[in-house]
């Protein structure tokens, strides 16, 4: 394994900015406001053409063990406590101040490799800076401008001069047999409590404060000999409620997440039923054509009269996407995880299917004689032959002719038809439809001297009969 690299400071010191431009990357969120960044995010440094290392985003620690900062602070210890190596990040241009002198001390007890890196000194003295923070001990500093790469160089340099060959830190596994799912929805629905149950641990902080969650955070599991990326996003809101830029870079990372995704994990609140918000969420991951899974959390909270007032709202609500399975469980308790795994797996294999030009072809040639196209205007649509468009989600691609003018309704019969064919689940199936060119449009058939002559005794000889 890589070493470890921690970034732990206070708040708004630049750490995230440092993540970037160690991992040349925009994976974590950078924003003016303090306590933007809450879980680990973890990177790789490739700056050194021969050494590479993993790098740790934290969230600043403010002091405050309650509530969210709490939980933000004991992230970042948790962190420093792996690392093999902790850049202490200080703000050059405000200078050491009481929560810098709180997270030195801890940093001393914990007895971590510990190095002092004095950022944002663009604009302002160097060795002013230095001076400042030379009552903390530190015999090498190092000063840096993240957000203009201005001494990062030197910076690897010296983390890798400390680090160890093997350390702790674990990359994001390449594997193309790993399955990439995405826990969305909209804020406070239990994605990070569910993702916390699925890997055994604290990962990701789960909070009853709407949109604790900001950023999307990837991890890899094992589990009965599969392999998966979990993928932890930022809930969700209509664009109208969505007011803070802070908010806005969230919800492109989510739609990112959604769109790098194999199979998307709807969540629901069994409490509340299916909202606005949760139609926002449902829309973009069918915008994307990722497969599907919806899943009911807190389910084992509700009453046997509450439960069959959530499956008829649900039905209701979800017919459009009737084609998803729906898994009840409860992320607290972990009850219904084994079936939420086996829709996962049903759903991915469904969109990856691959199919073979022969079956699709012998598939419509059933579909058209069961039920033909009805006739618009008196031209009855013709489907001559189809071939795979590809896959994630199904495509087939339909040649024939007139189809411009084929009805919505018989698109979504052939899909149906389809779907239950080859019996696919949670996926969406796509078809495109394009009409052959006539190859004579536009052209003129000129005639021969011979052919007009010809033409001409033929009319003479009509008029004379």
């Amino acid at each position: 394994m890589l070493p470890l690299v921690a970034l732990v400071g206070r708040p708004n010191v630049g750490k995230s900015t440092l993540f970037n431009a160690l991992t040349r990357s925009r994976d974590a969120l950078v924003h003016d406001q303090p306590g933007v960044t809450r879980d680990r995010n973890y990177g790789v440094c490739r700056l050194d053409e021969e050494r590479h290392f993993v790098v740790v985003d934290t969230g600043g620690i403010a002091g405050d063990e309650e509530g969210l900062a709490g939980a933000t602070a004991r992230q970042a210890r948790a962190a420093a406590e792996e690392a093999d190596l902790v850049l202490f990040v200080v703000d050059g241009r405000e200078g050491p101040s009481a929560l810098d002198d709180d997270i030195l001390r801890w940093l001393r007890k914990a007895a971590r490799p510990t190095v002092l890196v004095i950022n944002k000194i663009d604009g302002i003295d160097e060795e002013a800076a230095r001076s400042e923070f030379a009552r903390y001990g530190f015999e090498d500093v190092l000063t840096i401008a993240a957000s203009h790469r201005q001494g990062v160089d030197d910076l690897v340099d010296e983390a890798l001069a400390r680090l160890p060959e093997e350390g702790a830190g674990e990359i994001l596994d390449t594997d193309p047999n790993r399955i990439r799912v995405a826990f969305v929805g909209r804020p406070n629905v239990g994605k990070s409590t569910l993702v916390n149950r699925l890997l055994g641990e604290e990962r990701m902080i789960a909070s009853d404060v709407p949109g604790t969650t900001r950023d999307s955070i990837a991890v890899d599991l094992e589990r009965d000999g599969r392999l998966y990326r979990l993928i932890d996003t930022a809930g969700l809101r209509r664009r109208a409620r969505v007011e803070e830029a802070v908010e806005k870079f969230s919800v492109f990372k989510t739609l990112q997440a959604i769109e790098q995704c194999q199979v998307a994990v709807l969540m629901l609140d069994a409490t509340e039923g299916v909202t606005d918000q949760d139609a926002t969420v449902l829309g973009a991951v069918l915008d994307a054509g990722r497969a599907l899974v919806v899943v009911i959390n807190k389910w084992d909270g509700l009453t046997t009269y509450q439960r069959e007032q959530a499956e008829a709202l649900l039905s209701r609500k979800l017919s459009f996407v009737e084609w998803a399975e729906v898994v009840r469980i409860s992320a607290l308790h972990g009850s219904g995880l084994r079936e939420l795994f086996k829709a996962v797996h049903r759903a991915h294999a469904s969109a990856n299917r691959e199919f073979g030009t022969s079956e699709v072809n012998k598939a419509l040639e059933i579909a058209y004689e069961t039920n033909p196209p009805p006739s618009i205007r008196g031209h009855v649509s013709k489907l001559r032959y189809v071939h795979p468009g590809g896959a994630n989600p199904p495509t087939f691609i339909v040649h024939g002719t007139r189809l411009k003018v084929l009805p919505e309704s018989y698109k979504r019969y052939l899909e149906n038809f389809f779907r239950k064919r080859f019996k696919l689940v949670g996926t969406p199936v796509r078809f495109m439809f394009r009409e052959g060119t006539n190859p004579y449009e536009g052209k003129k058939n000129v005639l021969t001297e011979r052919q007009i002559a010809k033409k001409k005794r033929l009319i003479r000889h009509v008029k004379g009969r």
